[in-house]
């Protein structure tokens, strides 16, 4: 009898114990999932936001280690994300406006800036322009443009009124005319004044010399 109570003793201490540590346990569980889904999500949802708001400004104002740096936040971000489904966060968590790319300063003025060129139609010499018999333009072909007048010719170099020698090498031909019109080309000629030095069948002088004589 002694020994069958003893045994029946232990037994139902091992059965409290038991019943203890699982309401202990449960407890606990109870506690942590409390404690995660309320307090700890309020600072995950607040660290996911900072991150997704610094890959933001990343990509609106990039450097040669923006690229590096949104990989390491980005991490971060999924590292943070596991761990709201795991505390039962349910708050829909994005970036803030991204910030605006900084202005690029516009380059400073210069000191000294070049003068404007000469209007193609006024009259005056633009500054720099050739001396009287110096030859200009050097390599540019010269073709003609339809008008039915003296010989005369166009230029987006010279103003109205400058007299140029136009010489074809090809037939060792010249004309010398006046500036009556603006144009997009060094020289063009009109009708008359390409006809005094064109080669039959061209409409196009290929090596020509032009000279500024007046």
């Amino acid at each position: 009898m002694y020994r069958r109570s003893g045994t029946t003793g232990r037994a139902r201490k091992l059965l409290i114990g038991a019943a203890a540590t699982a309401l202990l346990g449960t407890a606990l569980a109870v506690g942590t999932g409390m404690s995660n889904a309320g307090e700890n999500c309020n600072g995950l949802d607040t660290a996911l936001r900072n991150n997704l708001n610094f890959i933001a400004d990343q990509r609106a104002n990039p450097d040669a280690l923006a690229e590096a740096r949104i990989a390491n936040r980005q991490a971060v971000v999924d590292l943070i994300q596991q761990r709201r489904v795991t505390a039962g966060c349910t708050a829909q968590v994005h970036a803030d406006r991204p910030a605006a790319p900084a202005p690029v300063n516009p380059p400073a003025a210069p000191a000294n800036p070049p003068a404007a060129p000469a209007n193609p139609g006024g009259g005056d010499v633009p500054a720099g322009a050739p001396a009287n018999g110096e030859v200009v333009c050097k390599g540019s072909t010269v073709t003609l443009f339809n008008e039915d007048a003296a010989p005369a010719a166009s230029s987006g170099t010279f103003p109205i009124g400058t007299t140029l020698r136009v010489t074809n090498l090809d037939n060792n031909k010249s004309t010398t005319v006046k500036v009556t019109s603006p144009s997009g080309s060094c020289v063009l000629l009109n009708n008359a004044a390409f006809e005094q030095v064109r080669e039959p069948g061209k409409f196009l002088i290929r090596r020509a010399v032009i000279e500024r004589v007046g």
